[in-house]
């Protein structure tokens, strides 16, 4: 039997008595050993609460959870090893940087020199050599989140935990910093859980995906499974910023959609159907040239991209478009037509 890094096995959890509701409704998932999978979902969705579960922070009202083979179900967070690197970094602010990352260590009995030894070792990992004595009120958002990384990894745990962590970052330090988290658990082949509300977020760093949504799991699979072939009008509509069209699937295979007739990549059986369209597979023609007939109703130029909003047929359309060369005015008119990438056809 494949022993995975976690593995939860039929989980429920609700707050207060029996006739509360669940706010986890029996999920079942694995984390294989080395790789990083991300909890994904809305607020409420359950996903934290998972999270907590997985570090003994929460207790399971049902099912079983295991971590490297072992039941861990009843035991509490110091009987797990198991690390969590919190949204706000709970740096101690009286410690010094040095202290904070050899906290862990120091107070499970580990002698002095022997945590100052692993602490800097485990520094040098994350890249704050040199750190040692700053406080945390002296460090930048992405030094206190490296500070939190190093404070949860020196203590060698099985399992890493990622709780939203780069929430508090602006939006270039959080690519970087998704980078260095992706980097160092490839490295180290760390088994990671990583919850996050973010799809970018989510696309970049992880080898599985779990969607999540109102205490279920709406769907498991790769980055590229989840964008490219969904399974619901939820999951299409959560992965990026897909807009959903109702649309016919024929006998032929082929999908209608008003004017438009599409061929999807994926066999989808005849009826009713929706179709999910993220904006970059719009495609900009000169007015005739394509068969949805298109008027500018709004753009926005960001330097490397487009934003256009079109009326048509369908209904107000937005569309990403590469083209910045090129000048456009409300009430200018075109044709839109559709690429096969980013395009996924979901059952109703």
């Amino acid at each position: 039997m494949t022993i995975h890094g976690i593995e939860f096995r039929s989980v429920t959890k609700r707050y207060g008595d029996a006739k509360a509701p669940l706010v986890v409704k029996g999920i079942s998932f694995a984390v294989p050993k080395g790789t990083l999978t991300t909890i994904l979902g809305p607020s409420g969705c359950g996903k934290t609460t998972t999270l907590r579960m997985i570090a003994g922070l929460d207790a399971p009202s049902g099912g079983q959870i295991l971590i490297d083979g072992q039941d861990v179900t009843t035991l509490g967070p110091a009987e797990r090893n198991v690390s969590m690197v919190f949204q706000s970094y709970a740096l101690f602010p009286h410690m010094n940087v040095g202290e904070n990352v050899a906290y862990g260590l120091t107070v499970s009995g580990v002698p002095k020199a022997q945590a100052a030894r692993r602490a800097a070792a485990t520094m040098e990992t994350v890249g704050l050599t040199g750190f040692e004595p700053r406080l945390p009120s002296e460090l930048s958002g992405g030094q206190q989140q490296r500070v939190a990384v190093a404070r949860a990894l020196v203590l060698e745990p099985s399992v890493m935990l990622f709780d939203e962590p780069l929430s508090n970052l602006d939006a270039r330090l959080r690519r970087s910093m998704r980078e260095e988290i992706r980097m160092l658990q490839q490295r180290l082949q760390l088994t990671v859980a990583y919850v996050t509300h973010d799809q970018s977020e989510a696309l970049a760093v992880s080898d599985q995906i779990i969607v999540m949504d109102q205490g279920v799991i709406a769907q498991t699979g790769t980055p590229q499974d989840l964008y490219e072939r969904p399974g619901s009008e939820f999951v299409a509509g959560f992965m990026g910023e897909a807009m959903l069209f109702a649309g016919r699937a024929a006998a032929d295979g082929s999908v209608m959609l008003g004017p438009l007739t599409l061929r999807p990549r994926h066999a989808v059986s005849s009826g009713e159907v929706k179709v999910a369209v993220r904006p970059e597979a719009w495609a900009v023609r000169a007015p005739g040239e394509a068969a949805l007939p298109a008027t500018l109703a709004k753009h926005a130029y960001l330097g490397s991209v487009y934003e256009l909003t079109f009326e048509t047929v369908l209904g107000s359309i937005f569309v990403v478009s590469p083209d910045v060369s090129r000048r456009w005015s409300v009430g200018e008119t075109a044709s839109l037509d559709l690429g096969g990438h980013g395009v996924s056809v979901v059952p109703v």
